[in-house]
Formats: structure tokens, C-alpha cells, sequence
């Protein structure tokens, strides 16, 4: 019923741009649902890295901030992360996320993960 998609991850150079997608299943309305990017870097725990909210609002982590930028589109129920002037910090395994906490409860919520996407920035 709900199934999420990363794609975009590669290799760049420090200073480079990617575009991540999170393309969201039927399950996922993008209009009332907020949406999160996580990620996982080598040796370290899974960061929130940006989130949007139902009504659109974005926030971020202060280590990405004016860097990236995360959007939705409803009609094609995906979300996007442009990340810009990326870092070798920023190497890491980026995951979407989904929680239908706010509509079903929190005593029968559940939480869902894309794949991830790996992306890697060195010299």
C-alpha cells in the first residue's frame, strides 16, 4: 500500500550538485502528508537531514542549511532533495521517510523507508 523510491545518488566532487527523488505510492497523499530525507554516513547513525510539512513548510538540519533545498510535487507524488556546494561530509546513504502517525494514530502508526541512495562526495 505505501512504498517509497529513492534515485539521483552518485559520485561528486566537493563543490558539486545532485538531485535526489523519492517517488511515493498511491498510499502516500503528498498534500496532507509531511515527508523527511534522512541519511546514514560511514560509522555514524542516521541524521533528519530536511522535512516538509502538509502545508508545505521546509526545515533543516543547520549542517545542510542554504545548501539544500527539499520540494514535493503532488501531481507526480514525489519528493525532491537538491543538494548544492556538497561536502565530503555529506557522504552518506540518504533514505526517504513517511510516518502515518497523524492519521491513523500512535497506537497504530507506522513508519516507512525507501531503499536508499548512495552518495558519494570526494576529490
Amino acid at each position: 500500500q505505501v512504498r517509497l523510491v529513492e534515485s539521483g545518488g552518485g559520485e561528486v566532487q566537493p563543490g558539486g550538485s545532485l538531485t535526489l527523488s523519492c517517488a511515493a505510492s498511491r498510499g502516500v497523499i503528498l498534500t496532507i502528508s509531511p515527508m523527511s530525507w534522512y541519511r546514514q554516513a560511514p560509522g555514524k547513525g542516521r541524521e533528519l537531514v530536511a522535512s516538509i510539512t502538509e502545508s508545505g513548510k521546509p526545515n533543516y538540519a543547520d549542517s545542510v542549511k542554504g545548501r539544500f533545498t527539499i520540494s514535493r510535487d503532488g501531481a507526480k507524488n514525489a519528493v525532491y532533495l537538491q543538494m548544492d556546494s556538497l561536502k565530503p561530509e555529506d557522504t552518506a546513504v540518504y533514505y526517504c521517510y513517511y510516518t502515518n502517525l497523524w492519521i491513523i494514530g500512535p497506537t497504530r502508526f507506522r513508519e516507512f523507508w525507501g531503499q536508499g541512495t548512495l552518495v558519494t562526495v570526494s576529490s
